[in-house]
């Protein structure tokens, strides 16, 4: 653990990060400066050669805000006026698509199934079949609420074989798990800075069928969200942001990609992630907790843990008594139990967890539940 990083954050973003990334901040751009731009463009060609291997065929795109301004841009900006979509979930992030769908009055249905179960490729299939009005289907590939990794490969192929729009909510896998645009069969693809590349928190990105995206002229629902709009102006105008971008995040974030190269590309990150996960639920139950999902469902990018069996249990006196040791965790957010959770990801090794273990060991020794 870093002696400067008064807290170390295992949370799903944003996350502990490198003293490296934060120094990257410390210099000022002027947003019309080609310099400035030129590193915009570097950026976006990176993120397509993280994604696939085809840099003809995909394109992306920046977007200024959290991870959910770039969601709400793609769902508000490549669906037709006459398109419907279909909204798979099983936690909170997928539903809030389709509460986005909802406020932009975008016609879909939803396939909702319990937060504690992957999303099913066959009803998704099945949906298909008997609605030929679907267009586009999003879905969230590591869905947060629990830790639950879904099925995004199989359902990107029944999507796919309906000749349908695929739309993944990619924001805590891409960059921490080895996937491509390819193999899962997107179309659309939605990450944020301060995920699984470990930069600071102010922009997401949307990588995109270079196809697919141009054809969505004119349909956005909204003037600073419109994706089309922002896209061809970084297209056209030498990676130019429409409105004023956030320079020092985007300067983080080009170290963040560099700091990724050097640990090996992400099949090195994900080992990383994996391993301090692996240690963190060993450790736990160890102690005492339970994991909310069986392991075959979890991904190695946050962990829900039951509440222990006690009435007297306080998740707060819990949360600031590790913080007082440093360590920050994440309430839960499943609506059928009392949990917490606990994230892997970000400038955070197998060491940390260690020290983590030791820091729950001794509050649950002390507070008397």
């Amino acid at each position: 653990m870093d002696d400067d990083i008064p807290y170390l954050l295992l949370t799903p973003g944003p996350l502990t990060t490198s003293r490296t990334v934060r120094e990257a901040m410390m210099r000022d751009y002027c947003t019309w400066d080609d310099d400035y731009n030129s590193l915009v463009n570097g950026i976006r060609t990176r993120l397509v050669e993280l994604a696939s291997n085809n840099s003809q065929a995909y394109t992306s795109v920046l977007m200024q805000g959290s991870g959910t301004f770039a969601v709400e841009a793609t769902i508000g900006s490549v669906l037709p006026p006459t398109g419907k979509l279909l909204v798979l979930v099983n936690g909170a992030y997928g539903r809030r698509i389709g509460e986005i769908a909802d406020r932009l009055q975008i016609d879909h249905v939803v396939i909702e199934q319990n937060e504690t179960e992957p999303t099913d490729p066959a009803a998704v299939a099945q949906m298909l079949e008997q609605d030929p009005t679907i267009t586009h289907v999003a879905m969230v590939h590591c869905e947060t609420t629990t830790g639950m990794l879904n099925p995004v490969a199989a359902v990107g192929k029944q999507v796919q074989a309906a000749g349908k729009t695929f739309i993944v909510d990619a924001m805590s896998s891409f960059g921490g798990l080895p996937m491509t645009m390819e193999s899962v069969q997107a179309d659309y693809l939605i990450a944020s800075a301060n995920k699984c590349i470990q930069g600071t928190p102010g922009f997401g990105f949307i990588i995109a069928d270079r196809q697919k995206i141009t054809a969505t002229r004119g349909w956005a629902r909204s003037l600073s969200l419109d994706l089309y709009g922002q896209w061809d102006e970084m297209e056209q105008k030498g990676g130019k942001w429409r409105f004023t971008s956030p320079t020092h995040i985007v300067r983080a974030f080009q170290q963040a990609l560099d700091e990724l190269d050097e640990e090996g590309g992400v099949a090195a990150r994900s080992e990383r992630y994996q391993a301090n996960q692996s240690r963190l639920v060993t450790g736990m139950r160890q102690i005492g907790f339970q994991t909310l999902l069986e392991d075959d469902l979890q991904s190695p990018i946050i962990t829900a843990f039951h509440y222990p069996e006690d009435d007297q249990f306080s998740f707060i006196e819990f949360y600031e008594a590790l913080k007082k040791r440093r360590f920050v965790i994440y309430p839960g957010k499943v609506s059928g139990a009392e949990t917490f959770r606990i994230g892997n990801i970000g400038h955070v090794f197998p060491e940390d967890i260690d020290q983590l273990l030791v820091a729950v060991q001794a509050v649950t020794a002390d507070i008397h539940w």
